[in-house]
């Protein structure tokens, strides 16, 4: 009997070229968040560049763990798995509130650990409470990561420090505009791989344009070592205090919320679909991953949705194509050099790119808040006051001032506060006394009551 597609073995070359897609596809991705970490906390360049390599490295052995498994860990299905973007916004809210800011990554790692073990405890129990993590619940998260990392694609189209004199020139505002003009002509007039590595290239051709402007360095390549290795616990033995731990938590439930919706939605894609122990074994790598990875200074682990929609453009379904490419992310992880070469992207660049790059999350949350049932009052609510919540933090970063420190660390992340309002007001609106009003409360996903007034005349039949 011939293998399922999903565990089809190719041939080494068209291994390796598919497996190269798939990181081309996600590199951005994995180095953008300790990028905006790395900022926050102030790390020079050679220690930035150790921490964009370690987080490479962790994201091949979670990619190893999702694609291959061991036991009843990893959903054996083509996820590419990297830092999540989930994680950032909670995450530089720690760096603020943290006083010396060389604790800041051993908070981090220890609130990670926290977080990836007992979401590892919480698989087989997080598969069955899916019910309450409908659309609306999943769009309105998603959407609310995009939005809360775009101020941060402002700020690096502005320039590398707020106290330099350039910052915000017009020469800086212009590499940014630059490089996004770039990225879109090449999403628009190509096709294939080469519209799949769009924002890479992006960044390669930016970085080409700002050398006559004299802001790219590359020191930071001339600098670093052609083989090393991320020591375990380079910046310190991982701290654990309650408020992160709370926070990180939080992201967790995000992530593995994200990470079943894109388990459904690739299950169907490669037509072997996501059943209740799929999930759970997926739920296992997800968080075992993320355990694992401030071992070696990486942040938390999640799917890569991006990766789901190369599987479906490319119809190349193979597990193990994926589990080629998580060895280029170790491999990348392994070589500073390597990992060096993002260092060497001016900021403005970054910040051109990053405009598709967290705009694209951002309506990647608006694409599932479409199925989410938004023809109900009561889930237009539910966005409407989760994603005013959320963006609270953005809007009125003075809003929660008087609140004790440990407390803002949550109320400062929009995507924490703007998740934990999505959960209660869907409990509330959509499953408690539903028994008591199934007339007015209908299921998230069901066709409920139309939105009063002028909308019902453009609702659609």
């Amino acid at each position: 009997m011939a293998d399922h597609p999903v565990d089809e073995k190719l041939p080494a070359l068209k291994m390796a070229t598919t497996g190269l897609q798939h990181v081309a596809a996600m590199y951005a991705g994995v180095v953008a968040p300790p990028l905006i970490v790395g900022a926050a906390i102030g790390l020079s360049a050679a220690e930035l560049t150790f921490l964009t390599g370690a987080c490479l490295f962790t994201a091949g052995l979670a990619t190893f763990l999702q694609t291959l498994g061991i036991w009843k860990i990893g959903a054996r299905l083509p996820f590419v798995n990297g830092v999540t973007f989930a994680g950032v916004a909670p995450m530089t809210a720690i760096v603020a509130s943290t006083e010396d800011k060389s604790d800041a990554l051993p908070i981090i790692f220890g609130a990670v650990i926290v977080a990836g073990l007992l979401g590892f405890l919480a698989a087989p129990v997080f598969c069955k409470a899916i019910r309450f993590f409908p659309p609306v619940v999943t769009g309105t998260v998603i959407t609310l990561i995009g939005i809360s990392l775009l101020p941060v694609a402002f700020g690096w189209a502005q320039g590398a420090s707020p106290t330099a004199d350039d910052f915000g020139s017009p020469t800086n505002l212009g590499l940014a505009a630059i490089t996004l003009v770039i990225v879109l002509l090449l999403r628009r007039f190509t096709r294939g791989f080469v519209k799949q590595i769009a924002v890479l290239l992006g960044l390669v051709a930016g970085t080409l344009i700002a050398i006559p402007f004299g802001v790219t360095d590359f020191g930071p390549v001339a600098e670093a070592d052609v083989v090393g290795f991320p020591t375990p616990f380079h910046f310190g033995a991982p701290q654990f205090q309650l408020a992160a731990i709370l926070s990180m938590c939080v992201v967790m439930v995000v992530s593995m919320t994200e990470s079943t919706a894109d388990m459904l939605a690739l299950g169907e894609i490669v037509d072997r679909p996501a059943d209740e122990k799929t999930i759970a074994a997926g739920l296992r790598a997800d968080t075992l991953g993320s355990a694992v990875s401030p071992l070696f200074n990486g942040f938390m682990c999640s799917a890569f949705a991006q990766n789901i929609g190369l599987v479906a453009m490319t119809k190349i379904r193979s597990r193990y194509v994926v589990a080629a490419g998580g060895g280029f992310l170790v491999l990348m992880g392994l070589c500073p050099m390597a990992a060096s070469l993002i260092a060497v992207v001016p900021r403005p660049v970054l910040g051109g790119a990053g405009v598709v790059l967290f705009g694209s999350v951002a309506a990647s949350g608006i694409q599932t808040l479409v199925r989410a049932g938004l023809e109900k009052d009561n889930n237009v609510l539910i966005v409407a006051v989760s994603l005013a919540v959320g963006i609270i933090p953005i809007a009125a970063p003075e809003f929660y001032h008087s609140f004790p420190e440990n407390a803002k660390i949550i109320l400062d992340s929009g995507i924490s506060t703007g998740c934990v309002a999505a959960v209660l007001l869907n409990l509330i609106f959509n499953h408690i006394g539903k028994g008591r009003e199934a007339a007015d409360v209908t299921h998230p996903m069901e066709a409920g009551e139309e939105i009063s007034g002028a909308s019902r005349a453009t609702a659609t039949p």
